[in-house]
């Protein structure tokens, strides 16, 4: 999972690297800080990763760190 600009090629040079998801073993890392800190500057997650996020909590931290 990594942060691309929306004005580059989606082949681009990635802005930072957010963690993976392997769903063949159902493996899951994430880089909260990474994926706060995009989030924070607007970044839109695409619908799978907006799951991912749901599903990990990302949004109730992200909600809670502006409130």
């Amino acid at each position: 999972m990594v942060a691309i600009d929306g004005r580059s090629r989606r082949e681009g040079k990635d802005l930072g690297k957010m963690g993976f998801y392997d769903p063949i073993n159902s493996q899951t890392y994430l880089n909260i800080p990474a994926i706060l800190y995009f989030l924070e500057k607007g970044a839109q997650p695409t619908g799978t990763l907006f799951d991912i996020f749901k599903r990990a909590g990302v949004f109730y931290k992200f909600r809670k760190k502006f409130n």
